[in-house]
């Protein structure tokens, strides 16, 4: 059945059909939900925020009208406004690093000295992320992890096409910006220890 489908048979009665929207869309709502929190270090809370979005989704089911968006992105959308409000909840609220409870686990083939090497620059990317304004993170996150296209991206946000590109241009360029002093002392690093200086 499509997503359509459905959503027709659930406002006519058949609400344990629910699930299926549920388990077609919890793992990149989820996801999604994680990287937005992931700034304020409120990542523990996106199993709970991903539970509203489904639940306040499930409630207004029967004012969701397919000609204004599709269900993903109306479902994007409510996720997103879920977050924002959250966060203005809990502005100053952040937990310590230590109790995120993360720990980044590399595959046992992996040697140790690459595995490190790996989780620092991945850290250090997300942390580049993080540190973007709220819509050019936004826009990012469901560009590269979600891999939206450009409307739907637009539709979620609020914005227009050009709009969104601009978004992403500039959380690129930024990105890279902070991450450039760490990857030219790196090279420069290898090149002293190449040279034996």
């Amino acid at each position: 059945m499509t997503d359509s489908q459905l959503i027709m048979e659930i406002k006519q009665g058949n609400v344990e059909l629910y699930s299926e929207l549920m388990r077609r869309y919890q793992r990149k709502i989820m996801a999604f939900v994680y990287h937005m929190l992931k700034s304020s270090s409120m990542e523990l809370m996106a199993e709970d925020i991903c539970s509203e979005t489904f639940y306040k989704a499930f409630r207004s089911l029967h004012s969701f009208r397919e000609v204004d968006a599709s269900f993903s992105t109306w479902l994007y959308t409510i996720a997103r406004n879920t977050v924002l409000s959250e966060l203005r909840k809990q502005r100053g609220a952040n937990l310590p690093l230590e109790e995120s409870g993360i720990i980044p686990i590399a595959p046992p083939e992996v040697a140790p000295e690459q595995a490190i090497l790996r989780n620092e620059k991945v850290s250090m990317v997300r942390e580049a992320i993080n540190n973007l304004p709220e819509k050019q993170r936004s826009a990012l996150i469901l560009r590269e992890y979600d891999q939206l296209d450009y409307q739907e991206i637009a539709d979620i946000l609020g914005q227009s096409v050009s709009s969104v590109k601009s978004l992403l241009f500039r959380a690129r360029s930024s990105v890279k910006l902070q991450l450039e002093p760490y990857f030219a002392e790196q090279v420069f690093e290898g090149i002293e220890w190449m040279t034996g200086r």
